[in-house]
Formats: structure tokens, C-alpha cells, sequence
């Protein structure tokens, strides 16, 4: 009884969270006129399909259109940064886990300290180095950081990971005369789909997702990525809703994609790094 009744929140909970998708999504099918009505038309009528083709025709570059810029550039920075953030932590993560050096668990430690240092607080300082590099205008601030291990929630969710794994198998690799790269590679990563996967889900959608960075760093606005070209969309004195929302649901489709494509293992890499909670 008491379990189902946790369902029955859980799925009322679900509902909830699930509305102001369910609003962009009938929104972006609306006319102009459509979208403040009272009650909510959760059902357009008519079902205006023509608002996602014009998306194809707000905004140009090149004579193409503005949104295939903006994906591009999206996934270009997505996957570069995810990419340096799982090579990096993974050997950070390894380290800390398996590998026994001077203040191996000082380190560990202050590594999970950065979590707790606002991003903010850096913004000025990392603004003049990327100028003095030559680097403002360009996906390099976006992207280099991330391959130098500095994220420490995910070096955190990789190191509980490898604890976990049985260290045999790793004393019979160096009886074979494996080294410490070698094992890494050939033994503990295949071994860790589901943590690996967490983290790159994680990884992903923080980069997808980032607005903050791009609105310091880039000014030309073919290379803005598409979280913060959402804002090319919106008029100068009124906005056209349903082609903005029809902008928010294709922003937001790849990232639901991913989830249902790496669902298990992502459920699995959280229950498995001690983040589920028991």
C-alpha cells in the first residue's frame, strides 16, 4: 500500500514537472492569437503546422538558415568539451581510486572543494586570460578548460565507481605485466559503461544547456550555439510565441533523445556511484 502510494505522488509529481513542456510544445502549434486564451487550449484549433518551416527562415547565414548554424555550433562545443571532460576525469578519477601517491586524498579533497566555489567568482579572472590568449570570439573558452580535469562532481562520481570494482582483476593484469594505463583502458573502462555514461550525460547537457559562456565570449552571432541564439528569435517589440517555442521544443529534442537512448545505463551508473540514496 504505502509503495503504491509513492507511485501515485511520483506519477502526480511527474505530471506537474511535466506541464510547462506540454504548454511549449501546444504553443508552438498555435497562431499568434492563440496563446493567452483562457482556458488553455491544450489541443490547438487548428493545429498550425507552419511554424516550425518558418524557423527555417527568421534568420540567414551564407543563404543558410540561422537554426543549422546555431545545432552546429551547439554540438560542436557539446561534444569537444564532453569528450576532454570524460578522457580528463576519467585518469584524474583513476588516480585518486587506484594509484598511491604523496597527498593522493589532500587532493582528492580539494578537488571537491572547487564544487562549492561559485563559477562566478571566476568570471573576470578567466575573461582576461582568454583575452590575453586571443581567445574571445572563438569555441576554444568553451571547450580547452574541460580537458584540464576541473569538474570535480564527475572525477567524484568516477572515483566511487572504480572503488567499486574488484581490484583481482587488476593484480592479475599486472601479473601479466599490464601497466597502470593499460589496465585503465583495457579493463576499468569497459567495466564502467554505467558511470562513464552518467558522466556523459551529465557532461552533455551541461555544455547543451550553457548560456552564460557563449553570451562572454562570442559577439559574432553565426558562432552563437543555439542556447543562446533562441534569443535571435524573439522580436524587437513583440514576441512571435509560437515560432519561439517552436525554436525551444526542437532545442529541446535532442537532449530527450539522448536520455531515452541511455536511460538504463544512466539509471544504472546512478545507483552504482551512491547518488540514488538508500
Amino acid at each position: 500500500m504505502a509503495r503504491s502510494l509513492i507511485h501515485v505522488c511520483l506519477l502526480a509529481l511527474g505530471f506537474v514537472f511535466s506541464i510547462p513542456l506540454l504548454w511549449v510544445i501546444t504553443t508552438s502549434f498555435k497562431g499568434q492569437g492563440g496563446i493567452f486564451t483562457y482556458p488553455i487550449e491544450w489541443i490547438p484549433d487548428p493545429i498550425v503546422w507552419s511554424n516550425y518551416p518558418r524557423l527555417l527562415n527568421v534568420l540567414t547565414f551564407s543563404d543558410w538558415p540561422g537554426i543549422i548554424f546555431f545545432f552546429r555550433n551547439t554540438f560542436f562545443i557539446s561534444i569537444l568539451a564532453t569528450v576532454g571532460t570524460l578522457v580528463s576525469s576519467i585518469l584524474v578519477a583513476y588516480s585518486f581510486a587506484r594509484l598511491q601517491w604523496p597527498e593522493r586524498n589532500f587532493l582528492f579533497s580539494l578537488s571537491l572543494a572547487t564544487m562549492m566555489l561559485p563559477s562566478v567568482v571566476i568570471l573576470i579572472p578567466t575573461f582576461l586570460l582568454f583575452r590575453d590568449l586571443k581567445w574571445l570570439n572563438t569555441f576554444m573558452p568553451m571547450i580547452v578548460p574541460f580537458w584540464f580535469a576541473v569538474q570535480g562532481f564527475y572525477i567524484f562520481l568516477l572515483r566511487q565507481f572504480f572503488l567499486g570494482l574488484p581490484a583481482e582483476l587488476e593484480e592479475a593484469a599486472r601479473i601479466d605485466g599490464a601497466n597502470s594505463l593499460r589496465i585503465l583502458w583495457g579493463i576499468v573502462v569497459p567495466l564502467s559503461r554505467p558511470a562513464i555514461v552518467t558522466v556523459s550525460i551529465f557532461s552533455f547537457l551541461q555544455h547543451y544547456n550553457e548560456f552564460l559562456s557563449p553570451l562572454l565570449y562570442l559577439n559574432a552571432v553565426e558562432k552563437f550555439p543555439m542556447a543562446l541564439g533562441m534569443r535571435m528569435f524573439q522580436g524587437t517589440y513583440t514576441n512571435d510565441w509560437p515560432l519561439m517555442m517552436a525554436a525551444t521544443a526542437t532545442f529541446i529534442l535532442p537532449t530527450i533523445c539522448l536520455f531515452l537512448m541511455a536511460q538504463r545505463h544512466f539509471i544504472q551508473g546512478i545507483q552504482l556511484t551512491g547518488l540514488a540514496g538508500r
